[in-house]
């Protein structure tokens, strides 16, 4: 057997809600933040933390967004790719103006920018719920897109429509512009995600996170235990939405380099909200399970054929891909509706029990 929670005995309240009451769970997580933090950054290539874990790890943030609005306070969203856009635009704004401020500090400010959007497109959810409310927020997708391209101010006049990420450094290390290196990077952005999924699982075990919940289960029966719709809808799409900017900062200033209005498209929003749906929605663990199979998805599918000496052409993994990814959405949103996250749920609490299945 690996390892129970019978016999780990709470003294206080404290120790019982702790967000990990169980040991080999905290050693667990401290083993991961170890690899990633110290072994990933000695042993990993430039390819594999540029291409694969920087993009997986803002995926995820953007994915914790969405899956806080729709998984834990049940108000659906289709415009996640537009909230992300915002908090890239904000935070190349502040570079503008605030030229002398570090980086950090604007992609943590650029996420206000995109909360306050997001509250403003949130106020319908106050009277309608369901497919009107995805239909509400598909529409603020349409109408930020238009702005980002109509609106030459916000990308400072440049005839090529694009956010160019100029150099900012700490001292005499680049953290942002071609000479910044991915381990640099990879860093930045792996700090933030930890910090923010952090205060995110910290805030939904919270009188906050209840009331979200409390709302996307009964709405009603909140409200007459004492929960105010307005004030608990209204701060899940600005909490969601502060995470999906900061996740658009981050993929444009610290991954992309340069991003156009395109790299903020309805596909984008689509692409983040498969991800909590794959993972699992209400799981801050199926955010990254999400963001891990999407991305690594068309890789594993071209590799798997290369090794036996097949080269697919890259139209035809994203056929596979789609397809697999459509049977997969299909299958959760029908027998598992809380995705990979379940799945693994279950495998631990075998693997706690094994091989004595009945025993806590």
């Amino acid at each position: 057997m690996f390892y129970r929670e019978a016999g780990q005995f709470k003294t206080s309240y404290a120790a019982d809600q702790a967000l990990l009451p169980i040991l080999q769970d905290r050693i667990g997580l401290l083993l991961i933040l170890v690899v990633a933090f110290v072994v990933v950054p000695l042993v990993g290539s430039n390819f594999f933390l540029g291409a694969i874990l920087i993009p997986f790890l803002v995926f995820s943030l953007a994915a914790i967004g969405l899956n806080v609005l729709t998984g834990y306070a049940g108000q659906l969203s289709l415009g996640t790719g537009a909230f992300m856009g915002v908090g890239a635009y904000a935070c190349y704004k502040l570079t503008t103006y605030f030229p002398d401020v570090n980086i950090v500090v604007h992609v943590f400010v650029s996420g206000v920018f995109a909360a306050g959007v997001g509250v403003l497109f949130g106020l319908p959810s106050l009277r309608i719920k369901g497919l009107y409310l995805a239909i509400t927020t598909l529409a603020a997708q349409f109408f930020l897109e238009w702005c980002f391209v109509r609106i030459s101010w916000l990308h400072n006049h440049n005839d090529s429509g694009a956010i160019e990420v100029p150099r900012r450094y700490l001292g005499e290390l680049a953290l942002t512009g071609p000479t910044a290196t991915p381990t640099t990077r990879y860093l930045v952005i792996l700090s933030i995600v930890a910090l923010m999924t952090l205060v995110a699982a910290n805030v939904l075990r919270g009188r906050i996170g209840r009331s979200w919940m409390m709302i996307r289960d009964m709405d009603i029966a909140a409200e007459l235990m004492g929960v105010r719709p307005l004030r608990a809808k209204l701060s899940a799409f600005a909490f969601s939405s502060y995470y999906c900017g900061v996740a658009g900062a981050l993929l444009v200033f610290f991954w992309l380099g340069s991003a156009e209005a395109d790299a903020f498209d309805i596909d984008q929003s689509f692409l983040i909200l498969f991800m909590v749906i794959i993972g699992g929605m209400g799981s801050l663990a199926g955010c990254f399970m999400g963001a891990a199979f999407l991305w690594i998805l068309p890789i594993v599918i071209r590799a798997i054929p290369a090794a036996f000496g097949l080269d697919l052409v890259p139209a035809t993994t994203e056929h596979l891909s789609q397809i697999v990814i459509g049977v997969l959405i299909v299958f959760f949103l029908i027998v598992e509706p809380h995705g990979f996250a379940r799945l693994w749920q279950l495998a631990k609490e075998k693997l706690r029990t094994w091989p004595f299945p009945y025993a806590s």
